[in-house]
């Protein structure tokens, strides 16, 4: 197989309305994890305390503090295992196997509760709507462990080229992590100015969480398992700069939604790219740029080249 096969095959094809049942189990799941984090880790401007990462396995909460201790949290989409380690030994691991949110929830609490952590999380969802309390959301209970595993391989591709994007900026920006409310990998630049107070309006969630997440002048990318056929890259500027939704950018298959308020690249035409990652890597530069350029951004103060240093290695 020719280097350029290779690469479009390690980008896995999984279809939205082929795993929808276990994506929004699994949506279920990782907000439960989530909030388990958001219990016990000090806050990080902008939430970045709460969100997941993308690990060699699946996701994890990455070391989270309770008393003298660390613990942490993974979802293991190869063996699919969801475990639960301590920093003293303790170690505990469930099943990802087709059950009821309500079922998992317990599973959860029970094994955090053997190994000496509690850990009392809100009872229910965010960002969707209509918000089932965990403790009793037997509705969503589907799980296919390769759709789970495709999914991780997206974002595994995902994240490999969006790290390799945030590393072009010096000024404060995201690490590329998961946020378990809208289910999304993301990562965020800053302007360094701060934003007009957000206005808030997302299901389930106080408006004060929304006004401290878009505190500052922004530019966000990622991927979304929504949109398109097999979800989309998405990039959208907070606050949106006039000019912006104008701005070209490629590559072809790119386009500026009206509805979601941002750019967006079906995940379908990278994919099916002869380049996948020169194709978001364009989508990602385009839509910065739009971003930087209408709103006046201090690029030579904010943007670097990574390998400045390569030659003293």
């Amino acid at each position: 197989m020719s280097t350029d096969a290779m690469a479009t095959a390690d980008w896995p094809r999984l279809r939205v309305d082929d795993w929808t049942p276990t994506r929004e189990t699994l949506h279920m799941w990782t907000q439960i994890v989530g909030k388990v984090r958001l219990v016990h880790a000090p806050l990080v401007n902008h939430w970045w305390q709460v969100t997941l990462y993308v690990t060699p396995r699946g996701l994890s909460t990455g070391s989270i503090p309770v008393g003298r201790r660390l613990f942490d949290i993974e979802f293991d989409f190869v063996d699919h295992v969801l475990r639960v380690r301590t920093s003293d030994g303790g170690a505990r691991s469930i099943r990802l196997e087709a059950k009821p949110v309500a079922q998992f929830h317990a599973e959860v609490l029970t094994a955090l509760d053997e190994v000496g952590i509690v850990a009392e999380i809100s009872s229910g969802p965010n960002e969707v709507d209509p918000a089932i309390p965990f403790a009793e959301d037997t509705t969503h209970s589907s799980y296919d462990p390769a759709s789970a595993r495709l999914f991780w391989e997206q974002l595994l591709q995902a994240h490999r080229v969006i790290e390799d994007f945030r590393c072009h900026f010096v000024g404060k920006v995201s690490p590329v992590h998961f946020f378990w409310g809208g289910m999304d990998l993301a990562c965020t630049r800053f302007s360094g100015r701060p934003a007009p107070e957000h206005p808030g309006g997302a299901p389930n969630v106080g408006d004060w969480v929304m006004v401290e997440g878009y505190s500052q002048e922004l530019f966000s990318c990622g991927f979304w398992p929504g949109g398109g056929e097999q979800g989309a890259f998405y990039a959208y500027a907070y606050p949106e700069p006039e000019g912006f939704a104008e701005y070209p950018i490629g590559p072809e298959a790119a386009y500026y939604s009206q509805q979601n308020g941002q750019f967006l690249l079906p995940y379908e035409a990278v994919a099916a790219a002869d380049d996948p990652d020169a194709a978001v890597r364009e989508f990602l530069q385009g839509a910065y740029e739009a971003a930087a350029v209408h709103g006046g951004w201090d690029r030579q103060a904010l943007e670097d080249d990574p390998g400045r240093w390569d030659h003293r290695r």
